[in-house]
Parts: C-alpha cells; sequence; structure tokens
C-alpha cells in the first residue's frame, strides 16, 4: 500500500489484447446463444450434476521464476507488467444493493463515472469480481450474474444509434437492455436473499506468462443445505462446467466467500461456521476444509481473501482465520478490542485489510508474521465499514453501508484519501478492482 512505490503495481489489468491461451482444464459444458449481436446476451442454467467430495491435505503452490517477477512478460501489445494502461487509471465496482446497481467509480479522482442496472426487475446485487482486463462481473441475490465492460471500446453495439450508449454518472442509470456496456446476464436459479448467489471470482487464465483473453467466471450459492457452483465463458455467460451440489454447513448464507489462486482453482469459505473448500480447476474435484474446534473465537466468518501464496485468509467476529495451504493447517489471529470483523483483502506487501463494525474503521494484520499491525484505525465518516479492497496505487479503499460512502486510505500514514458519497447502502465484500486476482496471478518478488 506504499503509493508512492506501488504505482501501477497490479501488474495487468486492462491490456488490450494478450498472448497465450488458457492454463488449466475443465470439459465444456452445453453451448449456450450469447446473443450478444442482438444486445445482452441472457443466459440461464437450470443443470444439476455431483462431484465427490474430500477431506485430504492441501494443495502445494509453486512459484515459478516469472511469475514471481510480478511482471506479464511481453503481452500482446509489448506492454509487458503495465497494469491498466501502465498505471493511468483504475476502478473499483461497488454494489447499490436495495435499487439493484452497480457503481463504477474511478479510484484515482474518487468520482462515480457511471452506474448500472445489473438485471431486470427485482434484483439484490452484492458481491463484484474484476478480471485482470478491468472488466466486472457482479452477483445479485436473486439469482443472476451480470457482465459489464470497465471501457466502451469493449462494449457492444446494439440499437442502432451512433456511438454507445451507456451510463455517464450515478444520475444517469438507463433502463434494463439499454445500457451497451452490460454485456449479458446469466440467470442461475430462483433464490432469495438468504439463499441467493454470493461467492464469485474471475480466474486469472495464465499461459506462457500472459492472461487468456477470454477468462472464466466462477459463482456459487446455496440451496439451504449444498453449494452449488458454476464456471462460465467470460464473454458470453455460457456455463461451461457444474459442480456440487457440495454438502455444507445447513446455516443460513452457505457459501459466502470467494477467490481463485493462480492456477485457477476457487476457494469459497462459508457464512458463519465455514467451511473452506477448493474447487479444483482441472478435473473439478472438491477438498473440503472444516474450520477445526481449536479456533477459539466465534466462528462468525464474513470476508476471505487470498495472499501471494495462494493462502486463506478470513475475518470472524473478533479473529482473523489463515489456512496454510502447504500443509492444510489453520491459525488463528485475534483482533484486539475489534469486534463484527467484516470485508478483507491482502495487498502486495503482505498487509491484509480488515473492516471492522465496532469500532467502525480498519484492522490491520501483517500476514508474513502473523502480527497485528494496527487494531483500530478510524476513518472520518464511517459507520458501518463491510468491505475492503485495494486499488493500483496501493491505496484501501473501505465500503460503508450505513454512510453510504467509499473511504479511500492512505495505507502508510492510515490518513483519508478520499471519500465517494451518494452510494445507496453499498454492500460490497469481494475482490472490487481486481487487486486481489492480480496479487496471486503476478506475486511480488521474495
Amino acid at each position: 500500500m506504499k503509493p508512492s512505490r506501488l504505482v501501477g503495481s497490479l501488474s495487468l489489468a486492462l491490456l488490450t489484447t494478450a498472448c497465450g491461451g488458457r492454463a488449466g482444464g475443465g470439459d465444456d459444458g452445453p453451448g449456450i446463444d450469447d446473443g450478444i449481436d442482438d444486445g445482452i446476451a441472457s443466459n440461464s442454467d437450470g443443470t444439476t450434476t455431483t462431484t465427490t467430495t474430500t477431506t485430504d491435505t492441501g494443495p502445494k503452490f509453486d512459484m515459478d521464476e516469472h511469475d514471481a517477477m510480478g511482471m506479464a512478460g511481453d503481452c500482446g501489445d509489448g506492454g509487458g507488467g503495465g497494469m491498466m494502461g501502465g498505471g493511468m487509471y483504475s476502478y473499483i465496482w461497488i454494489s447499490n444493493s436495495p435499487e439493484g446497481t452497480v457503481s463504477k467509480i474511478n479510484t484515482k479522482t474518487t468520482i462515480e463515472e457511471a452506474r448500472y442496472a445489473v438485471g431486470p426487475g427485482l434484483t439484490d446485487p452484492s458481491r463484484t469480481s474484476v478480471n485482470l482486463f478491468g472488466d466486472a462481473v457482479v452477483v445479485d441475490r436473486n439469482g443472476g450474474i451480470t457482465k459489464i465492460a470497465v471501457l466502451e471500446d469493449r462494449c457492444v453495439e446494439s440499437n442502432g444509434q451512433p456511438g454507445i450508449q451507456t451510463s455517464t454518472g450515478p444520475n444517469n442509470v438507463l433502463p434494463w437492455g439499454q445500457d451497451e456496456c452490460v454485456l449479458w446476464r446469466t440467470e442461475l436459479a430462483v433464490l432469495d436473499y438468504t439463499i441467493g448467489a454470493r461467492p464469485v471470482a474471475w480466474e486469472g487464465g495464465l499461459a506462457d506468462g500472459c492472461p487468456d483473453p477470454n477468462p472464466r467466471v466462477w459463482v456459487g450459492w446455496y440451496d439451504g443445505a449444498n453449494g452449488h457452483f458454476r464456471r462460465l465463458d467470460g464473454s458470453t455467460g455460457a456455463v461451461l462446467d457444474v459442480v456440487g451440489p457440495v454438502p455444507w454447513s445447513g446455516l443460513s448464507f452457505g457459501p459466502y466467500g470467494g477467490a481463485t489462486d493462480k492456477d485457477g482453482n476457487f476457494w469459497v469459505s462459508g457464512w458463519q461456521a465455514g467451511p473452506l473448500i477448493r474447487i479444483n480447476a482441472n478435473d473439478l474435484s472438491v477438498q473440503t476444509f472444516p474450520i477445526p474446534a481449536t479456533i477459539t473465537a466465534q466462528q462468525w466468518n464474513y470476508g476471505m481473501a487470498l495472499d501471494k501464496n495462494g493462502d486463506a485468509w478470513i475475518a470472524s467476529a473478533y479473529s482473523v482465520y489463515h489456512f496454510h495451504a502447504n500443509n492444510s493447517t489453520w491459525s488463528e489471529l485475534p483482533i484486539p478490542g475489534a469486534f463484527s470483523l467484516r470485508g478483507l483483502m491482502v495487498d502486495k506487501d503482505g498487509t491484509a485489510w480488515i473492516a471492522t463494525n465496532d469500532p467502525p474503521g480498519l484492522a490491520a494484520v501483517d500476514t508474513e508474521t502473523e502480527t497485528v499491525l494496527a487494531p483500530s484505525i478510524a476513518i472520518p465518516g464511517s459507520v458501518q465499514p463491510v468491505g475492503v479492497s485495494i486499488d493500483v496505487d496501493g491505496y484501501v479503499w473501505v465500503v460503508d453501508q450505513s454512510a453510504d460512502a467509499a473511504f479511500k486510505i492512505d495505507g502508510d500514514t492510515y490518513q483519508l484519501a478520499g471519500t465517494t458519497t451518494g452510494l445507496n447502502q453499498p454492500y460490497t465484500y469481494s475482490d472490487m478492482t481486481g487487486a486481489g486476482l492480480d496479487l496471486v496471478t503476478f506475486p511480488p518478488p521474495e
């Protein structure tokens, strides 16, 4: 998070072209007409298959020399690492749950540049995920997932009018089906607030050091007893792979947080008591890692993210849990004086930033040494922080549901560096900028 050192440190988002193909497998599922030439692609999914769930030793993570450089090599346009046009711009995508929209906010200026309806009728968006090209998906708890292009040159002409018709700000939300930067929507199931889709994450899709120009995206939901997961084609929203039902704890909400590692494996944490699972990107097998009884804190799990090694970090009521993927062990780090920990994200310096509700603000943890750097960082104007993300310059962003705002924090000084107001009960826990995906795809050198 050191802004002076980390400009452009997120390595690859918003490349105009990329070399290489997809690494990893997964059989193609039924083809679905994307409909893009005629407007928004509209897909649906009603299939169910079953995979084997096992409790096993964790996967081993090895960084090769190329990836450890934190760079992309010469990808397509010869731009090398230079994420987001060499650090020229960066966006954070934040859901406005009650109004069924998502906001696109420029993290350099803190200005909301666009706001999009995410589906027809009543939607309840929450999690967002951003790929290495900067495009976003948003899932809503009524059962759908929607993709939105970050730049107009990737939007799709559909109405015959000159130019691209798209939102220009928070007061210019186009009706559903009329914004030409909203590319597709896939309906997942007929769900509701309690069991609707939550965990979502793009794959990095590296091959020969470069991102796949068509990365896939994972999403999951709950049926009251089991988790269900889909991997979708990033260009069309078509369902490629089906995983589930995966037996779950039976507690409300079920699968909650999600992230992919450098190999495209989908890690998902469960609300309240877990478990943590890993879906293998190649053979779609599922490993389950229960949170052990030795964890003494109340297991009230919310935010989840991966560090540069692919280890999972989970925020609970008053502790942070660390799952060591190399040996499948857990450790716990209490946050003194803090309660109701929410969103969590790890930056390239190895600091985990955690939203705290009581008191409202941030906590900071060194993931290398498992020490608390700051148990309570006050944020002026903060009321109920929920989500945390990192921008291209290393600033920490905190989404505050009750303040109707997002706060930009300097990670070195802990001072407020900017505020975006005018949001509507914003509620997003996930990788809102793509920093989490970039971290595991292009980990910094040791």
